[in-house]
Protein backbone atom coordinates (compact mmCIF):
# COMPACT_ATOMS: atom_id res chain seq x y z
CA UNK A 1 0.00 0.00 0.00
CA UNK A 2 1.22 3.46 -0.99
CA UNK A 3 0.42 6.28 1.19
CA UNK A 4 0.66 9.95 0.10
CA UNK A 5 1.51 12.41 3.17
CA UNK A 6 1.44 16.31 2.60
CA UNK A 7 1.89 19.33 4.66
CA UNK A 8 1.69 22.62 5.16
CA UNK A 9 0.01 23.16 1.68
CA UNK A 10 -0.51 27.02 2.32
CA UNK A 11 -3.38 27.14 -0.30
CA UNK A 12 -1.21 26.03 -2.74
CA UNK A 13 -3.40 23.14 -4.05
CA UNK A 14 -1.57 22.90 -7.52
CA UNK A 15 1.22 21.21 -6.24
CA UNK A 16 -1.12 18.30 -4.29
CA UNK A 17 -2.63 17.41 -7.10
CA UNK A 18 0.58 17.03 -9.06
CA UNK A 19 1.36 14.59 -6.58
CA UNK A 20 -1.07 12.59 -5.73
CA UNK A 21 -1.04 12.26 -9.76
CA UNK A 22 2.61 11.59 -9.69
CA UNK A 23 2.38 9.24 -6.88
CA UNK A 24 -1.17 7.36 -7.40
CA UNK A 25 -1.68 6.19 -4.37
CA UNK A 26 -3.69 4.17 -2.02
CA UNK A 27 -4.69 6.87 0.61
CA UNK A 28 -3.84 10.30 1.03
CA UNK A 29 -2.75 11.87 4.80
CA UNK A 30 -2.75 15.79 5.14
CA UNK A 31 -0.67 16.57 8.03
CA UNK A 32 -2.61 20.69 8.56
CA UNK A 33 -1.76 23.92 7.73
CA UNK A 34 -4.29 23.98 5.79
CA UNK A 35 -7.08 22.20 7.01
CA UNK A 36 -9.25 23.76 3.63
CA UNK A 37 -6.64 22.13 1.15
CA UNK A 38 -7.45 19.25 2.71
CA UNK A 39 -11.09 19.29 2.11
CA UNK A 40 -10.74 20.68 -1.27
CA UNK A 41 -8.19 17.76 -2.69
CA UNK A 42 -10.21 14.96 -0.65
CA UNK A 43 -13.37 16.56 -3.01
CA UNK A 44 -11.09 16.20 -5.86
CA UNK A 45 -10.27 12.62 -5.37
CA UNK A 46 -13.20 11.29 -3.64
CA UNK A 47 -12.25 7.40 -4.34
CA UNK A 48 -9.16 8.19 -1.90
CA UNK A 49 -9.16 7.31 1.90
CA UNK A 50 -8.14 10.24 3.44
CA UNK A 51 -7.33 11.50 7.11
CA UNK A 52 -5.95 15.19 8.17
CA UNK A 53 -4.85 17.08 11.48
CA UNK A 54 -5.17 20.12 11.52
CA UNK A 55 -2.01 22.21 11.81
CA UNK A 56 -1.54 25.69 13.86
CA UNK A 57 -2.49 28.04 11.62
CA UNK A 58 -5.67 26.12 10.98
CA UNK A 59 -7.72 27.30 14.46
CA UNK A 60 -10.00 24.13 14.44
CA UNK A 61 -10.19 23.55 17.80
CA UNK A 62 -13.52 21.04 17.34
CA UNK A 63 -10.65 18.87 15.59
CA UNK A 64 -8.48 16.45 17.39
CA UNK A 65 -4.63 17.70 17.01
CA UNK A 66 -3.58 14.30 16.36
CA UNK A 67 -5.07 10.70 15.50
CA UNK A 68 -3.91 7.14 16.23
CA UNK A 69 -4.57 5.15 13.23
CA UNK A 70 -3.93 1.20 12.15
CA UNK A 71 -2.38 0.29 9.12
CA UNK A 72 -2.37 -3.61 9.76
CA UNK A 73 -1.14 -4.05 13.38
CA UNK A 74 1.01 -1.25 12.02
CA UNK A 75 0.77 2.20 15.39
CA UNK A 76 0.65 5.37 13.32
CA UNK A 77 0.66 9.04 14.55
CA UNK A 78 -0.41 12.02 12.61
CA UNK A 79 0.07 15.14 14.01
CA UNK A 80 1.02 18.43 12.50
CA UNK A 81 3.93 18.91 15.17
CA UNK A 82 3.39 21.93 16.77
CA UNK A 83 1.90 20.65 19.95
CA UNK A 84 5.44 18.55 20.62
CA UNK A 85 7.19 21.19 19.71
CA UNK A 86 9.38 19.93 16.39
CA UNK A 87 10.76 23.48 15.82
CA UNK A 88 12.62 23.09 18.61
CA UNK A 89 13.58 19.25 18.94
CA UNK A 90 12.12 15.98 18.73
CA UNK A 91 12.76 15.02 22.08
CA UNK A 92 8.72 15.41 23.25
CA UNK A 93 7.67 13.77 19.82
CA UNK A 94 10.05 10.82 20.63
CA UNK A 95 8.91 10.47 24.04
CA UNK A 96 4.85 10.38 22.68
CA UNK A 97 6.03 7.48 20.02
CA UNK A 98 7.77 5.47 22.71
CA UNK A 99 4.97 5.53 25.16
CA UNK A 100 2.28 5.06 22.28
CA UNK A 101 4.26 2.20 20.82
CA UNK A 102 4.36 3.81 17.53
CA UNK A 103 5.40 2.15 14.24
CA UNK A 104 5.25 5.72 12.63
CA UNK A 105 4.83 9.38 13.64
CA UNK A 106 4.19 11.73 10.79
CA UNK A 107 4.07 15.63 11.44
CA UNK A 108 4.82 18.44 9.77
CA UNK A 109 5.33 21.97 10.55
CA UNK A 110 8.62 22.76 9.97
CA UNK A 111 8.63 22.44 6.37
CA UNK A 112 11.84 20.44 6.32
CA UNK A 113 11.85 16.98 4.65
CA UNK A 114 13.02 14.35 7.32
CA UNK A 115 13.12 10.53 7.38
CA UNK A 116 14.55 9.16 10.67
CA UNK A 117 14.42 5.64 12.49
CA UNK A 118 14.30 6.56 16.50
CA UNK A 119 14.32 3.01 17.97
CA UNK A 120 11.16 1.15 16.77
CA UNK A 121 9.99 4.36 15.11
CA UNK A 122 10.08 5.82 11.46
CA UNK A 123 9.52 9.71 11.70
CA UNK A 124 8.64 11.41 8.69
CA UNK A 125 8.29 15.11 8.29
CA UNK A 126 7.18 15.31 4.55
CA UNK A 127 8.42 19.18 4.17
CA UNK A 128 5.71 21.45 2.46
CA UNK A 129 4.19 20.99 -0.54
CA UNK A 130 3.09 24.73 -0.47
CA UNK A 131 6.34 25.95 -1.35
CA UNK A 132 6.68 27.42 -4.36
CA UNK A 133 10.72 27.47 -4.75
CA UNK A 134 11.28 23.27 -3.15
CA UNK A 135 7.57 21.67 -2.23
CA UNK A 136 8.16 18.46 -0.87
CA UNK A 137 5.91 15.66 0.25
CA UNK A 138 6.19 12.36 1.55
CA UNK A 139 5.30 8.44 0.64
CA UNK A 140 4.97 5.99 2.88
CA UNK A 141 5.02 2.24 1.82
CA UNK A 142 3.46 -0.61 3.41
CA UNK A 143 4.58 -4.26 2.12
CA UNK A 144 3.88 -7.26 4.44
CA UNK A 145 5.54 -6.18 7.64
CA UNK A 146 7.58 -3.83 6.11
CA UNK A 147 7.12 -0.54 6.32
CA UNK A 148 9.32 2.62 4.79
CA UNK A 149 9.09 6.17 4.34
CA UNK A 150 10.82 8.77 1.47
CA UNK A 151 10.51 12.43 0.95
CA UNK A 152 10.37 13.85 -2.82
CA UNK A 153 11.23 16.38 -4.37
CA UNK A 154 8.02 18.21 -6.75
Amino acid sequence: MKILVLSDSHGNMDNMVQAVEREQPAMIFHLGDCWRDGMRLHKWFPELPFEQVPGNCDFRSSEAAEKLLFLGDKRVLLCHGHTYGVKQSLTAAGLAAEEQNLDLFLFGHTHRPLVDMRGKTLFLNPGSVGEYARPAYGVVTLEGERLNARTVLL
